[in-house]
């Protein structure tokens, strides 16, 4: 006969994403046990234990959720230890005054990234997004954005920016709001093609 021990672990909650993209997965009022982010449809975890690729999560099962219930577990059997939110935050990466790098640290300098990278830096320009932190990450990572529209700064994907088959993207930019998807057609001169 075997014995199964079954752990519970400590509720927590997913915080907003900080600069680099990582959401911070909190415990209790505000202790923050680690950060969760996507690499390439990986799922990764940052926590005082150091980086862990926990790779694909299970289908039906989105990758944030697996990624704190790991830091989750991890955290009640004493493997990790948290920090303060107010810690966590003055952590984070700063954004750029100038210009940012043309790839992102992860992404590799080959000849179809740099293409891809450029294509896409002309794509924020036309449709007046300015990259914040890092450069282009690919079009399936979360590039932390600013939108020059409005004073929105957050995570996208490029790929939901580009539009597709020639056409433009959505007029819908972010959530939050922002000056309104008629007033973005009469400014961004892509729609009015």
């Amino acid at each position: 006969m075997t014995t199964q021990t079954l752990q519970t672990a400590m509720p927590y909650r997913i915080g907003d994403p900080d600069t680099a993209c990582r959401y911070p997965v909190i415990i209790g009022k505000d202790q923050v046990i680690g950060r969760a982010h996507r690499w390439h449809r990986e799922w990764f975890v940052d926590s005082s234990a150091g980086e862990h690729n926990l790779r694909r999560p299970p289908k039906g099962q989105a990758g944030i959720d697996m990624a704190a219930a790991y830091l989750a577990e991890e955290y009640a059997v004493g493997r990790i230890t948290a920090i303060p939110l107010d810690q966590a935050r003055a952590e984070e990466p700063t954004p750029l005054c100038g210009p940012v790098p043309l790839l992102h640290p992860r992404m590799p300098a080959t000849d179809r990234n740099i293409k891809s990278a450029i294509t896409a830096f002309e794509g924020l320009a036309a449709h007046h997004w300015r990259a914040v932190l890092t450069g282009f990450p690919g079009s399936d990572n979360h590039w932390y954005l600013s939108c020059l529209l409005c004073p929105w700064e957050g995570p996208k994907f490029w790929s939901h920016l580009r539009g597709r088959n020639g056409a433009p993207p959505s007029a819908h930019r972010h959530e939050g709001g922002c000056i309104g998807k008629d007033k973005v057609r009469q400014l961004i001169t892509a729609y009015q093609q």
